[in-house]
């Protein structure tokens, strides 16, 4: 079998590449199980000129270039775990993973009374015998009842209809009270009352999130206030996280590999914003940020090509990027997308993007990534080498060797590759 060199990979289609070449041993004992407090003392591997230093999230601003710009994902977690128990006295698990239906506004749906329906995982499904799961719970004195039915199945996830009694509360409500904080699978412990604080930003705002967009974690309001001082912009969008974050790529070649959809919410006074910052250093704090920028960069070439595009042809798909003739600058892609909300009467745009960043992708709007350690094999790590090259594993070899904590709850590094930020 033929060994391909990084530069002939990063000339294929990345759906032929295979996940094997993206793949470290990342033992147990490597894994943060529980965050750093104050969480800005978190260790930073700084990654720039292709040298590789060290520091701690507090001094990050000393290591941006001048005049940067870093944007924020402002998604909020939701308490997205449900433990009911079936008339044995079973647990049985519910794990929200997104509203159902089309075109999801999730302020609206939040504030949902009496009956919502969602996609969800059921663990110990098999043991769902009842028509209807029910759970009272305490909201602020007041005895709410709680109930649960499967309206459906789908290929890898069932329709849940949750009704609750009184019925004259919000779905926040209801969802802050019953749900547990969704800590990610590999963190195997059970979630406390402190991961409510620490598995969220401290700018989190929009809720929808059922993972944190953990390169966010690091940042404290001196952080913050940091920036401001030194004259580096903050711009925040939401893009909510879902599940299949997570999801392992199990498939041999990326080409059977089915990329998740995240909901992401932009306004036009984000996008106006940003036009305005195009030329100086933009650098995303996460994935789930470049994920949102790129995609707007490709709905934007996708106006430009097709003027009269609908909402439904809009949602950029995983492969799209690597198919498609590129027309468009950055500001006009952001100008493109900005004029077409408008036209709808809106002020934002909600919609799906399954957009899949792997090595061959050419970055059109972000120059810097801030991001946390990930999973051998995951999407997540295509992402990174995308932007760095195969120095991933120089970097990621490094932090294995110097006890730097991986993962969710883990340290992080700020990327910088040549040429792209200065």
């Amino acid at each position: 079998m033929k060994n391909y060199r990084f530069s002939e990979i990063c000339s294929m289609h990345p759906k032929y590449l295979k996940i094997e070449d993206f793949t470290y041993d990342l033992p147990a004992e490597k894994i943060a199980y529980n965050p750093v407090n104050p969480r800005d003392q978190s260790k930073l591997l700084i990654y720039k000129d292709e040298r590789i230093s060290e520091d701690i999230y507090q001094n990050i601003s000393e290591y941006l270039p001048e005049n940067a710009v870093l944007v924020f994902n402002d998604t909020k977690v939701v308490k997205s775990r449900l433990f009911f128990k079936n008339e044995n006295g079973a647990n049985i698990e519910i794990f929200c993973l997104e509203p159902y239906g089309e075109a999801i506004d999730y302020e609206q749906h939040f504030l949902e009374q009496n009956s919502v329906t969602w996609i969800c995982f059921i663990g110990k499904v098999s043991k769902w015998k009842e028509k209807e799961l029910s759970k009272y719970i305490d909201l602020e004195g007041l005895k709410v009842k709680l109930s649960a039915e499967i309206a459906g199945k789908l290929d890898d996830a069932y329709l849940v209809k949750f009704s609750w009694s009184p019925g004259e509360i919000p779905f926040r409500k209801i969802m802050d009270a019953a749900g547990v904080t969704p800590l990610p699978p590999y963190i195997k412990r059970v979630a406390e009352k402190t991961d409510e604080d620490a598995y969220q930003t401290v700018y989190s705002e929009n809720e929808g999130s059922v993972a944190a967009p953990t390169a966010g974690l690091h940042f404290t309001e001196r952080v913050l206030n940091d920036f401001s001082e030194k004259g580096i912009s903050s711009l925040f969008t939401t893009l909510h996280v879902g599940a299949g974050t997570f999801k392992p790529v199990k498939s041999e070649k990326m080409e059977d590999h089915i990329m998740h959809a995240e909901y992401l919410n932009i306004t036009t006074d984000f996008l106006e914003d940003l036009k305005s910052k195009i030329g100086r250093p933009i650098i995303t704090v996460g994935t789930t940020s470049t994920r949102t920028l790129e995609s707007i960069y490709w709905m934007g070439n996708k106006i430009l090509q097709n003027p009269e595009i609908t909402y439904e042809d809009l949602k950029i798909t995983q492969w799209l990027p690597y198919e498609t003739e590129v027309l468009a600058t950055a500001e006009e892609a952001i100008n493109a997308l900005l004029n077409w909300i408008k036209s709808t009467g809106q002020n934002h745009l909600s919609i799906e993007t399954e957009i899949i960043i792997a090595p061959g992708y050419s970055f059109k709007i972000v120059n810097g990534l801030i991001t946390n350690f990930h999973q051998p094999q995951s999407t997540l790590l295509l992402l990174v080498s995308a932007l760095i090259g195969n120095n991933w594993k120089e970097i990621y070899t490094h932090a294995l060797e110097n006890n730097y904590r991986f993962l969710s709850y883990g340290d992080g590094s700020l990327l910088l590759p040549r040429n792209k930020y200065s």
